[in-house]
């Protein structure tokens, strides 16, 4: 495992959905685009709402992990680029429906970007992290917990591209 290589990967995906999310204007940013999506800003601060505890999860308690450290990145990745899956979010990480503040949720997922890339330069990505068990997957080592936040950031900027498509062809 090469450590840039997760900086790269995580600051890539982070950047493109800060991208992608700058690229609505006011009006779309919070304006439900067809029955049964979320607005961009519903979008953003999902993301925001489920990547901003893992910085403290990755800097939290773990212990050593007895099974390969990357085991789960493989599932991780398959499970959440199928587009052709709807998934459901869990209550807690669920978004109101309100206006949201572009600026202020850009300046939240930079704040999650600088955390996690910070726990990756400076942590051993090996042990299982023991401060949160995810739905579905259980508890996660360093490593796939990043990749958790890749794959799922990766999953809704997938999202915001197909809100936009839609505005584009309205």
């Amino acid at each position: 495992m090469n450590k840039i290589e997760v900086v790269k990967v995580l600051n890539d995906t982070i950047s493109e959905f800060q991208n992608l999310l700058s690229s609505f204007d006011e009006d779309q940013f919070n304006a439900v685009p067809f029955e049964g999506s979320w607005t961009p800003g519903q979008v953003a601060y999902h993301i925001i709402m489920a990547n901003s505890g893992f910085g403290e999860i990755l800097n939290g308690p773990v212990e050593e992990t007895v099974r390969a450290s990357d085991q789960l990145i493989e599932r991780i990745e398959t499970d959440f680029l199928n587009f052709n899956f709807k998934m459901i979010s869990p209550d807690f990480i669920y978004p109101q429906l309100k206006v949201y503040d572009k600026e202020h949720l850009l300046v939240s997922l930079e704040k999650i970007k600088e955390d996690i890339t910070k726990a990756i330069t400076d942590l051993d990505l090996e042990p299982t992290c023991l401060a949160f068990e995810l739905p579905v997957y259980g508890r996660l080592t360093r490593l796939e917990a990043v990749y958790f936040v890749v794959y799922h950031t990766k999953r809704h900027a997938h999202q915001l591209k197909k809100i936009k498509q839609q505005y584009s062809a309205n």
